[in-house]
């Protein structure tokens, strides 16, 4: 006998999505700064997993820690919740930031989304190529066949405002020095980050606050469908394209049922269906405050959006420290 079908009652879940990401980000609170990656990496995924195997859905991580074979848990393909739910897409980052959380650095977070099952792109895990600008703007304000330098020129005309007044921001990378130089020679300003991509282009979504214009650089591509999540939710403009280094990552890329290898995906081509999103601050940034820690108490704050209804909720969580 056929089952019937849950629907996706994302008002109802969102809740439970918030507590996946703050307890996550609770369990790496001790590592903060203590310079061991992996260990704060897997505190986040241990808890993320757990709290996520309480909530009532079907789900299945299509964004996760890598392939079955690479990661024993929240791996690509891996079933988790209690089964009784609706069937649901997850995309997570149990800790956006390892590195800056190992050094105390700013904008580490712990991230999730979360859809109706087949509503996210399953993007391999290689690279791609993104541009990211806030909302406000006409579809194709700025492309992807565009040049750094003319994405900026395009930008500034849009805002209504000088070159000069655009800020950009990019991930530190040797690959990216081209880019640099040629933003910069528009005059524009760069804020160079060194990790957290899904933090760099969630900042363009409330560039009053965050001071970031446009996002743009080659990072991987499941943050690319994190991003697209948020934005999603915030407002916003994500455009990305794979890029394959190898006939392996080629590979990944059909077996993930991608045919068109060099197609540029909207936001809405990475995420088709409304979406639920949280984050929570590890480290201090522009977008969220890092976790506070004293002697009897942890308080976090989340980020907790609904595309359907564009709610952006910011929430306080005090946890009182068992030990």
């Amino acid at each position: 006998m056929t089952q019937p079908k849950i629907d996706f009652n994302d008002r109802m879940l969102s809740l439970g999505l918030a507590r996946v990401s703050e307890a996550a980000a609770i369990a790496s609170a001790d590592l903060i700064g203590r310079g061991d990656e992996k260990a704060a990496d897997q505190a986040a995924v241990n808890a993320m997993r757990d709290q996520l195997n309480k909530l009532d859905i079907a789900g299945v991580v299509v964004i996760g820690e890598g392939e079955r074979d690479e990661a024993p848990m929240l791996y690509i393909g891996e079933e988790v919740g209690t089964g009784t739910g609706p069937g649901v897409d997850i995309a997570l980052d149990p800790l956006e930031g390892t590195t800056l959380t190992a050094k105390d650095m700013p904008n580490a977070l712990t991230v999730i989304a979360m859809g109706p099952r087949g509503s996210m792109l399953h993007a391999p895990d290689v690279y791609m190529e993104k541009l990211a600008i806030g909302p406000g703007y006409a579809e194709g304000t700025v492309t992807l066949d565009m040049s750094p330098a003319e994405r900026v020129t395009a930008l500034a005309a849009a805002k209504g405002c000088a070159a000069r007044d655009i800020t950009v921001c990019i991930l530190e990378r040797p690959r990216h020095q081209d880019m640099i130089d040629q933003v910069r020679a528009t005059g524009a300003a760069i804020r160079l980050i060194t990790d957290g991509d899904v933090a760099g282009v969630m900042h363009t979504a409330e560039p009053a606050i965050t001071g970031i214009d446009m996002y743009m650089g080659t990072g991987g591509a499941p943050e690319g469908v994190l991003a697209a999540a948020a934005l999603k939710c915030m407002g916003g403009q994500i455009y990305g394209r794979l890029l394959f280094r190898n006939d392996d990552e080629k590979s990944r890329a059909h077996k993930a049922g991608i045919t068109e290898l060099d197609r540029i995906y909207s936001r809405d081509d990475m995420v088709t269906q409304d979406v639920i999103f949280a984050a929570t601050g590890v480290t201090g940034g522009s977008l969220l405050p890092g976790i506070k820690r004293d002697a009897t108490s942890i308080t976090t704050e989340t980020l907790l959006m609904r595309s359907k209804t564009g709610s952006v909720r910011r929430m306080i969580y005090r946890n009182p420290r068992t030990a």
